[in-house]
């Protein structure tokens, strides 16, 4: 951003014929603009240390923190239901196509992988926006509620906001659908060829018991960590996501402070965004040890 031609005080100043020269000087050193990049971001970062996040460079002049936490629960929930949908299709899909390996099943759920692996998310945003919320009308194509929410009854409150979130949460799991429906298959082709496995098999244990309490658990491990690892890109995605569909949460604040130059409130959420990956990588770790008992977390 800093490489880019302009400062963020050109943005303020620019509408106002009659803002001087000094003005604009004294707004730099207002905003420490002044001063070298590694100054700035010793500054920002004397201020992370004691948990301020600092002021928007934006009109409203709010702090990053308050902007960054009214936004912040839509994005958790967009990412929570989409990692949900990733978790309860791909796996078993995965877990399918390798228990029928090369049947026309499989062969059906690798095209569509293949297809999905091919397709850019943000065009098959604006297809699905066209076709669903347009020409049928059955899902609305902006925000995440509507206008008349606060004087819905509860139930069609719920829906209203099921309806909503319906395809923003599809889009962002889309990606990850196709990719860990292949890891998985992977994972579970190698763990059924296992002695372990072929001696279960050798004792009469029924397929199904073979298959979904001795081989699954072994080849949902590295799975697990991968559901962890993709929490970064769940969240730019938010960013992609969220400005198509208008929804107000940290990813468009995110694409809107770097189009408006509001260096304190793009820091603050990439650092917030550090801190949910930690979290992300934390829960990882977490289901790994309940997934193998061989593993403690202490």
């Amino acid at each position: 951003m800093h490489l880019a031609p302009g400062l963020p005080t050109d943005l303020e100043t620019q509408m106002n014929p009659r803002a001087s020269a000094e003005a604009r000087e004294r707004l730099k050193a207002l905003y420490d603009l002044d001063k070298p990049l590694h100054q700035q971001y010793l500054i920002w970062a004397k201020k992370l240390l004691v948990f301020d996040l600092g002021t928007s460079f934006s009109a409203d002049h709010r702090p990053v923190a308050d902007k960054i936490m009214e936004r912040i629960p839509i994005t958790i929930t967009l990412n929570v239901l989409s990692l949900l949908m990733i978790f309860l299709i791909a796996i078993p899909l995965g877990v399918l196509s390798a228990v029928h390996q090369d049947s026309l099943f499989d062969r059906i759920a690798s095209l569509l992988v293949f297809i999905g692996f091919a397709t850019p998310t943000f065009w098959l945003a604006l297809l699905l926006m066209i076709f669903f919320g347009i020409q049928l009308g059955w899902l609305p194509v902006s925000g995440i509620r509507s206008l008349n929410y606060e004087y819905l009854p509860p139930g069609a409150a719920i829906l209203d906001l099921g309806k909503h979130l319906i395809l923003p949460v599809f889009l962002s799991a889309f990606g990850g659908l196709a990719g860990l429906s292949r890891y998985m298959r992977a994972n579970m082709l190698e763990v059924i060829r296992q002695d372990y496995i072929m001696t279960a098999r050798a004792k009469g244990l029924r397929e199904s018991t073979v298959i979904y309490k001795h081989a699954l658990r072994n080849a949902l491990l590295p799975v697990i960590t991968i559901l962890g690892l993709s929490v970064p890109g769940l969240i730019g995605g938010s960013v992609i996501f969220e400005t198509i569909f208008a929804i107000p949460g940290m990813g468009q604040l995110f694409y809107m402070s770097v189009m408006a130059r509001d260096y304190p409130t793009v820091m603050g959420i990439l650092f917030i965004g550090a801190i949910l990956t930690l979290i992300g990588n934390l829960l990882a770790d977490v289901g790994y040890a309940l997934a193998d008992p061989r593993i403690r977390v202490s």
